[in-house]
């Protein structure tokens, strides 16, 4: 990465502001042009607030000039997904049925703005979240990728992927119920973290219409996004953790960082899962993976758990109808689906597919996967069959390979493993037991420090 304002971590961006090498108003301007530059061919920022946000700058180098530090983001300008509410900025959600002005700060929001952020505005999302591959809405319109505006940047976070990706915004913080924080970052060649189910407050994220229940309770989770492992590190100790409000989460600590050399791993590779196609160029970028690894001195082994995978590809798109079914316009659900009985039928069979996992991670500290079946393709009516070299594929299954951490709650790491002939990103996926994110950073640590994972590189032109 470069030494400019917009190419800087977060966390090496607050340690300058707090040492007075730069100003709040200047890394503010400087991302703000960058926008201006960049955007109309992305359309990745949305709602952009510039006013308020240079309000906040002038306020945070004011405050810094009286040896004042509002938190370790102090002064650090950012996005939000369109799903979040921040005071007094536009939230959509990507439909009109659910665009407009938040009254009050997530609980995402109000702690990064504790910490000291600036929120500048959201990035674009799917309509309703809806889409874990493509990022179109028709309130803001088509996102585009930056290595290839022809193509979609993921969904429905390929807003925030697409804005990390060049240089637009510094952090992010996404959502994941299918995909949907590592699916763009495999897409753009950026980093996301799908967290442990409950280990972030979902307060004041795609609030329900009023007399709406909320129903995604389970499947989901909020995690941040950005261009360094160590972001994803820094972002979750200020997003993590309950917050009073959201009875679901657990005070479950996320630990210090061990670091844990690649000769004392012991880690599973799968290039495939049973029943998917995975294109050759990505299946590759696994297998060189874990082969390096395991030439470090890494233990790998391939081997997967022993489960009915067709069956949890179906409860998984079970779950996902009947939690969804209560807002997503045009859901029809089978008449077994609206009954309490077999919702808790359903959750009993997750338990034992999560129970299983665990068991399968009693001897490994992480699973290496493919994050998909092909690298970034071209946009196109969702539901339209993908080709996996060459082959069609049904849309709805080529990211499939995440939803085994949304079914089990697990946590998931997404980082930039490589290029594709076409010279678009490939990830790797790295996927660990329940509260394992500290561990997961530190595996992906170890492999770029072993120069097997190449840390992240810019899109051309950015």
């Amino acid at each position: 990465m470069g030494d400019g304002p917009c190419e800087l971590p977060a966390r090496v961006l607050a340690r300058r502001l707090r040492r007075r090498q730069l100003t709040a108003v200047e890394a503010l301007e400087a991302h703000l042009e960058r926008i201006e530059e960049r955007n109309p061919v992305l359309n990745a920022v949305v709602s952009l607030d510039a006013g308020r946000a240079r309000k906040r700058a002038e306020a945070a180098d004011a405050a810094l000039r009286r040896d004042e530090v509002w938190g370790p983001l102090h002064g650090v300008p950012m996005t939000l997904k369109d799903a979040h509410d921040v005071a007094g900025l536009r939230t959509t959600v990507g439909t009109a049925a659910l665009d407009r002005i938040a009254e009050e700060d997530g609980t995402v929001a109000a702690r990064l703005r504790a910490a000291g952020a600036i929120v500048i505005g959201h990035t674009n999302v799917a309509a309703w979240l809806a889409d874990p591959l493509q990022t179109a809405n028709p309130v803001f319109g088509r996102t585009c990728n930056p290595w290839d505006p022809e193509r979609t940047p993921g969904g429905s976070s390929g807003g925030a992927a697409a804005a990390l990706a060049a240089g637009l915004t510094p952090l992010e913080v996404a959502s994941d119920l299918a995909g949907s924080i590592r699916l763009p970052a495999h897409f753009c060649g950026v980093y996301g973290l799908k967290t442990t189910e409950h280990r972030v407050p979902f307060t004041g994220f795609f609030r329900q219409p009023d007399g709406v229940p909320r129903s995604v309770r389970i499947l989901s989770c909020l995690g941040p996004m950005a261009r360094d492992l160590g972001d994803l590190e820094f972002a979750l100790r200020i997003i993590a953790g309950p917050d009073g409000q959201d009875g679901d989460v657990p005070p479950v600590p996320l630990g210090p960082r061990r670091r844990r050399r690649l000769q004392d791993l012991r880690l599973a590779v799968a290039p495939a899962l049973p029943g998917d196609k995975v294109a050759k160029s990505v299946r590759q970028q696994v297998e060189r993976v874990a082969a390096q690894a395991s030439d470090a001195g890494a233990r790998v082994d391939e081997r997967l758990p022993d489960v009915d995978w067709e069956d949890l590809y179906k409860l998984f798109g079970d779950l996902v109808a009947t939690i969804t079914g209560l807002f997503s316009p045009g859901a029809h659900l089978r008449d077994e689906q609206q009954k309490l009985s077999w919702y808790f039928a359903a959750l009993e069979r997750r338990d034992r597919l999560i129970a299983a996992w665990q068991k399968y991670f009693e001897n490994l500290d992480g699973l290496l996967l493919a994050p998909a079946m092909t690298s970034a393709f071209p946009h196109c009516e969702p539901g339209t069959p993908i080709k996996v070299d060459g082959k069609p594929v049904s849309y709805w299954e080529i990211g499939r390979v995440q939803t085994i951490c949304n079914l089990t709650g697990l946590p998931g790491l997404a980082v930039p493993a490589g290029r594709d002939d076409d010279g678009l990103p490939i990830g790797l996926q790295i996927v660990g037991p329940l509260w394992s994110e500290m561990r997961l950073l530190e595996i992906a640590r170890e492999l770029e420090r072993a120069g097997i994972l190449p840390g992240f590189q810019a899109p051309p032109g950015f």
